[in-house]
């Protein structure tokens, strides 16, 4: 069907949920190596701590996706797990700054991701079930706005809440982690609940062209072994751009899990100076830690602006590279870093990638994708950042134990695990110059004409 172009508050409205999305995740990544920590973990244990979650995800990504095509109901196709995603997230959100052990945190992490992706990987397909062709990079680019944005706020949270709302950051109450995290987890889920519920609330969706044969193609595919050969036959399958842009998301997606695994705890030692957790100097420099994914976030949301315009004038495939190698940079200077005014500078460039990481690569495939396979093929495309989240997991464990041994005392293997992100990074925009564009953002009618075709609408 020929879909009519959406006003920016319409495509404002479809994409808010992602504010709420950006909740979970920004908490997460800011804060959990510091809980692990608190509980009692040591650095070679950080990333077998977060396998679970990714290893979760390989498996429900796809489902959800395959799940969501064959969907129609009151709520529509994507909308239903919306809400299943944002009731499960949020209650996974309230109860892990309670965890009372290293496992009880680690189950619950376990949980969190899966649940968060229950969310997330509709609202993908949901950009290109709505809006034409030449308005899905802008759209793209509306929901990086918004995880930017909401990552901001939920990285700075803590900081925030000390300096800001004046709350305590000492433990309490038998817990060893702080107060200011707690209470940012308890925020993060009423945020999470609302936004995505907005979405629900303010945008439908279209409805299959013909729902008797939309229904008789659903009975047919039914059964776990149907559905499972499915999406296996859907892998075999998949658009040549997509396979090409596979090594491309696993070099970002390895590059950004080394930052989130390790930005934070490096930094309270190269910067802080922090020999313990729990320590006053740990605990600053994991404030600061929140507060420079907070800048990153920030840069994010105001580089969102940019991003459709750049496309339309290099290309969505010279964007990406461009962005990616500007976050592969700002990794690689943190180990020139120490004062802690100066971490906002690599941040910078980690946010401008992080912008095109929401963006670019998802409106390049989605213009290869069959329409009536955009949700499973949304949850394949998640295969290459949840592997690559697997590998930074089992991976750098034996790989920070023998750094322990093997570096010199003055350079801690923290700081070396998130050079290595940058590294990584930088070999994604090498593997971005191959990629094959199946819609040329330099044509005239891609940008110019969209904005032309709102005015008219």
């Amino acid at each position: 069907m020929d879909k009519p172009p959406r006003t920016f508050w319409q495509i404002w409205n479809m994409s808010f949920g992602f504010l709420g999305i950006q909740f979970g995740w920004g908490l997460q990544m800011a804060n959990m190596s510091a809980i692990y920590e608190y509980l009692g973990a040591r650095a070679d244990q950080i990333p077998i701590l977060w396998l679970a979650a990714p290893l979760t995800g390989l498996i429900v990504q796809p489902i959800i996706g395959h799940a969501s095509d064959r969907t129609w109901g009151p709520l529509g196709r994507r909308r239903p797990y919306f809400l299943a995603g944002a009731i499960l997230s949020s209650s996974a959100l309230i109860l892990m700054p309670r965890s009372s052990a290293l496992w009880m945190a680690a189950g619950l992490l376990w949980v969190l991701d899966a649940c968060i992706n229950i969310s997330m990987e509709p609202f993908r397909a949901f950009v290109a079930d709505l809006l034409p062709e030449f308005q899905r990079t802008r759209g793209f680019a509306v929901q990086s706005l918004f995880i930017g944005f909401g990552a901001v706020i939920a990285s700075a949270l803590p900081i925030l809440l000390t300096y800001v709302f004046h709350v305590s950051d000492k433990t309490g109450g038998g817990s060893p982690i702080p107060y200011t995290v707690r209470l940012s987890f308890y925020i993060g889920a009423a945020a999470f609940f609302s936004a995505v519920l907005y979405t629900i609330l303010t945008t439908g969706e279209y409805p299959p062209k013909n729902l008797a044969a939309f229904a008789k193609a659903k009975a047919e595919g039914a059964g776990i072994k149907k559905n499972a050969a499915e999406i296996f036959s859907s892998i075999l399958d998949m658009p040549r751009t997509m396979r090409q842009l596979a090594p491309v998301q696993f070099f970002t997606w390895l590059g950004l899990f080394c930052m989130w695994l390790y930005f934070t705890v490096a930094i309270t030692r190269s910067v802080f100076g922090a020999m313990e957790a729990g320590s006053q100097a740990y605990n600053d420099g994991v404030k600061w830690s929140g507060l420079c994914f907070a800048v990153q976030n920030a840069v994010t949301t105001a580089f969102s602006f940019i991003l459709a315009p750049m496309a339309n004038r290099v290309g969505r495939r010279l964007t990406h590279v461009i962005c990616l190698t500007c976050g592969g940079v700002g990794l690689l200077s943190t180990s020139l870093i120490h004062n802690q005014w100066l971490l906002i500078i690599p941040m910078v460039g980690v946010g401008i990638a992080w912008a095109s990481i929401l963006s670019m690569p998802y409106a390049v495939l989605v213009g290869s994708l069959p329409p009536d396979k955009t949700g499973v093929y949304m949850g394949i495309f998640n295969f290459f950042i949840v592997t690559p989240e697997i590998v930074a997991s089992a991976g750098l464990k034996p790989l920070v134990t023998y750094l322990e041994h093997h570096l010199p005392a003055s350079i801690d293997v923290r700081l070396a695990a998130v050079l290595l992100g940058g590294f990584s990074m930088i070999f994604a925009a090498l593997l971005m110059l191959r990629v094959e564009d199946p819609y040329d953002a330099r044509q005239p009618s891609s940008y110019l004409s969209g904005n032309a075709a709102i005015a008219k609408s």
